[in-house]
C-alpha cells in the first residue's frame, strides 16, 4: 500500500506541468498575439484552479493603472479617461476637487504640488485644462467617475457569466423630466477594464454563445484600444476610449478549441498558446508521492474528516478506477469533492471521527443506487425472458456480445444477442443493422473489417460461395462501436463451421484485418453487466467474459466481482488473436486455412466452401445441358 507522507503541502495544480509551463510562457511575451486558451476538464473548478496558477506564478501587471473618466472641460458629452498610477485614483480626485474649490488666482502652489507628488504626463495635461476654471464653469454635476482601482500588485479577474455589462461594462442612461441623457457615474466597467494591464480568464462557451461579444473581444485585442458600445436609445454619450494591454486566458473543452481552429481564422493568430489541463495523474511517469498534495488540497476544500490509513488505499483505488487505468489517478476534482462529501457524511452519522474504507464504499453504493435504476430494468426484462440471453448451453450461430447503453443520462453494460446464419451466395455478409439504417459508420467499418478477414482466409483464390446475415437481435436503436467485431467474427465462424458457441462466454473487443484483437472502451460496465446477469440467474459452469489482452490495464472491477472470480464462480479471459477467442468459445482448435477436415474450424469451414462449389458446378453443367 501507497505510504502517505507526514508532512504534506496542498496543491491543487498537481500534475499539470505542461499547461502551467505554457501559461509562464505566454505571461512572459508582451503583444496583442499572445493569448492563452485553455482547455479545462470538466470536473474542474476553474476560478480556483487559475486562482492557484495565478498565485504560483505570481502572473505579472503589464501596464497596471487605475481608469477615471473625468469631466471634459469642453464637451460633457465626451468625458476623457485618465490612467493613473495604480492606487492613486482616490488621492488625485480629491486633490482635484481641492483644486477647483481654490480661486485660480491662488492655485499655483497645488498645481505644483499635484504634478511633484504624481508627475503623470496625462494629468498634468489634464490640470493644465482646468487650471483656470471653477467647478460652476465646467458642464454637467459631476467631476469624476473611477471606474477602476488597482489596490494589488498582481491583478487577474474571471468573467464566468458573459454578458454586455459583465465582460465590456455599460453607459445606463436616467431619464430626468423627460430627457434621456448619461452622466459620469453612469459609466459602469466590466470584466475586460477590471483586468486591463493584467489578466482575464473568460469562459470561452459563454463567451461563443453570443458571436457578437467573440467579435468584438478579437477587435479589442488587435487594436490595443477599448470603445464603449454607444447606448441606442437616448442622448448621445461617447467616453474617450480606453488603451487595453492585457494577457486573455480562454477557458474551455477540447471541442471548443478544434471548433474555434477550423472555424475561425483569426483564432490562431490571437491564441497560439495552448494550456492542456489535465484529469488524470500518470503514476507510472511521476511519483504517487506529489498526489498527496492534490489530496491534502481537497480535504482543505471539503473539509473532511481524517482518512483512516485502510480509507486512504481505497480512496486511491477508486481515484484509479475513475480513470479507466490502473497506473492513472483522477485530477477530478468536482467527482472527488462529492465522493469525499459523501463519505464523510455517512462517518458523521455513524459517530466515527474518521472515514474508512467502508465509508468510501457506502458512498459509492449509494451512488450506483441512485443511478444504476434503468440498468436493472433492462436485467429484469432478460431475467424474464422478455429478452432473450441465453447464459448455459451451447447453439450455433448466436453468441453474447458485450455493450454500454447509453439511456436518460445513464450509462451501462449489458449483453447483447448477435447471431448468425449462413446461406448459398456470393461470398457477401449482410449487416442487418446497416440494412436497416441501425448502424453507425463505426459499426460497419468493423463490419467491413471482419468481412476482409474471412475473404483473407477463404476466398483468397476462389470466390466464396457462402453468404451470411448477421444482426443485433432485440436491438431498436442504432448501434454504433467496433466493440462488437470480435463477437460478430466469432458468431459468424460458428455459422459457417456448424460448430455451437458456449453461451456462458460473453464477447467484447475489436479486430483488424489479420485476426488481432484490439482495445475497446467501456470494459467494466460491459463485464459488470454480464456479471450481474450471471448471479442473478445463478451461477452455471465456466461462466465468465472473454475481452482484449490490451484492456487488462483498464480493469478496475468491484470487490463483489474479483471475490467471485477468485472463487471461481466467474472467469475473465483476456485474448491477443481471434484464434485464442475461437478455442475458447467453440472448444476446436483453428486448425490451417487450407484444411478440409472436420477436427478443425477451418477444416469444417473449407469442406463447407468446397461443398458450395462443388454443387455449383454441377448446377451449371445441368444448366448448359
Amino acid at each position: 500500500m501507497q505510504q502517505r507522507p507526514s508532512r504534506v503541502t496542498a496543491d491543487m495544480l498537481v500534475g499539470q506541468q505542461r499547461a502551467l509551463q505554457a501559461i509562464a510562457q505566454a505571461q512572459a511575451v508582451p503583444g496583442h498575439y499572445a493569448h492563452v486558451f485553455a482547455i479545462v476538464p470538466a470536473g474542474c473548478e476553474p476560478e480556483a484552479m487559475f486562482s492557484a496558477v495565478a498565485e504560483q506564478q505570481q502572473w505579472p501587471a503589464h501596464d497596471l493603472h487605475d481608469w477615471v473618466y473625468v469631466v471634459n472641460p469642453v464637451d460633457e458629452t465626451q468625458p476623457i479617461c485618465l490612467h493613473l498610477p495604480a492606487g492613486s485614483a482616490r488621492a488625485v480626485v480629491e486633490r482635484l476637487w481641492a483644486l477647483l474649490d481654490t480661486e485660480p488666482d491662488n492655485r499655483a502652489p497645488l498645481l505644483d504640488s499635484l504634478q511633484a507628488q504624481f508627475n503623470w504626463p496625462p494629468l498634468n495635461r489634464y490640470l493644465q485644462s482646468i487650471s483656470d476654471k471653477k467647478f460652476e464653469d465646467l458642464p454637467g454635476n459631476e467631476l469624476a467617475n473611477i471606474v477602476v482601482t488597482q489596490d494589488s500588485k498582481v491583478a487577474w479577474h474571471y468573467c464566468p457569466r458573459v454578458t454586455e455589462a459583465d465582460l465590456f461594462g455599460e453607459i445606463r442612461l436616467q431619464t430626468i423630466a423627460g430627457t434621456v441623457s448619461s452622466e459620469l457615474h453612469l459609466i459602469q466597467p466590466g470584466a475586460l477594464l477590471k483586468a486591463n494591464g493584467g489578466t482575464l480568464v473568460i469562459d470561452a462557451e459563454q463567451l461563443l454563445r453570443q458571436g457578437d461579444y467573440w467579435q468584438r473581444l478579437k477587435y479589442v485585442l488587435k487594436r490595443g484600444e477599448f470603445s464603449w458600445q454607444l447606448p441606442e436609445q437616448g442622448a448621445f454619450y461617447a467616453p474617450q476610449p480606453v488603451p487595453v494591454h492585457l494577457k486573455v486566458i480562454l477557458a474551455g473543452s477540447r471541442a471548443l478549441l478544434a471548433q474555434l481552429r477550423d472555424l475561425d481564422a483569426d483564432f490562431a493568430n490571437l491564441f497560439p498558446y495552448l494550456a492542456d489541463f489535465t484529469d488524470h495523474y500518470p503514476a507510472q511517469l511521476s511519483p504517487v508521492a506529489n498526489y498527496f498534495q492534490y489530496l491534502s488540497y481537497l480535504q482543505q476544500r471539503v473539509e473532511h474528516r481524517p482518512l483512516t490509513d485502510d480509507g486512504m488505499h481505497r480512496l486511491l483505488t477508486l481515484s484509479s478506477s475513475f480513470t479507466e487505468h490502473q497506473e492513472e489517478l483522477s485530477l477530478d476534482t468536482l467527482r472527488l469533492i462529492q465522493l469525499l462529501q459523501e463519505a464523510d457524511a455517512i462517518a458523521a452519522s455513524e459517530h466515527e471521527s474518521r472515514i474508512n474504507t467502508d465509508h468510501l464504499l457506502q458512498a459509492v453504493s449509494n451512488d450506483q443506487q441512485r443511478e444504476h435504476y434503468l440498468a436493472e430494468m433492462s436485467r429484469q426484462a432478460m431475467l424474464e425472458n422478455q429478452v432473450k440471453i441465453e447464459t448455459k448451453g451451447e447453439v450455433v450461430g448466436q453468441i453474447n456480445g458485450l455493450t454500454v447503453v447509453t439511456m436518460g443520462g445513464s450509462e451501462f453494460g449489458e449483453p447483447s444477442r448477435i447471431t448468425a446464419t449462413v446461406h448459398y451466395g456470393d461470398g457477401d455478409i449482410i449487416d442487418i443493422e446497416r440494412k436497416s439504417e441501425l448502424s453507425g459508420n463505426i459499426h460497419t467499418k468493423g463490419v467491413m473489417i471482419l468481412m476482409a478477414y474471412l475473404a483473407n482466409l477463404f476466398a483468397g483464390k476462389d470466390p466464396m460461395p457462402l453468404s451470411a446475415t448477421l444482426v443485433f437481435e432485440q436491438s431498436y436503436h442504432e448501434v454504433d462501436g467496433d466493440s462488437a467485431s470480435l463477437a460478430e467474427l466469432c458468431c459468424l465462424v460458428s455459422a459457417l463451421s456448424d460448430t455451437p458457441v458456449r453461451q456462458a462466454l460473453a464477447v467484447t473487443g475489436a479486430i483488424d484485418q489479420f485476426g488481432n484483437v484490439q482495445a475497446i472502451g467501456g470494459v467494466n460496465e460491459k463485464i459488470e453487466g454480464f456479471y450481474r446477469l450471471c448471479k442473478q440467474r445463478g451461477f452455471g459452469k465456466d461462466q465468465g467474459v472473454i475481452i482484449p489482452r490490451s484492456n487488462q490495464v483498464n480493469l478496475h472491477l468491484s470487490d463483489e466481482l474479483v471475490e467471485s472470480v477468485a472463487a471461481g464462480e466467474f472467469s475473465v479471459h483476456v485474448v491477443e488473436h481471434v484464434s485464442e477467442a475461437f478455442d475458447l468459445l467453440m472448444q476446436c482448435p483453428c486448425g490451417n486455412a487450407t484444411d478440409s477436415t472436420k477436427d478443425t474450424l477451418f477444416g469444417r469451414i473449407n469442406k463447407r466452401i468446397r461443398q458450395a462449389q462443388h454443387q455449383e458446378i454441377i448446377r451449371r453443367w445441368w444448366q448448359f445441358w
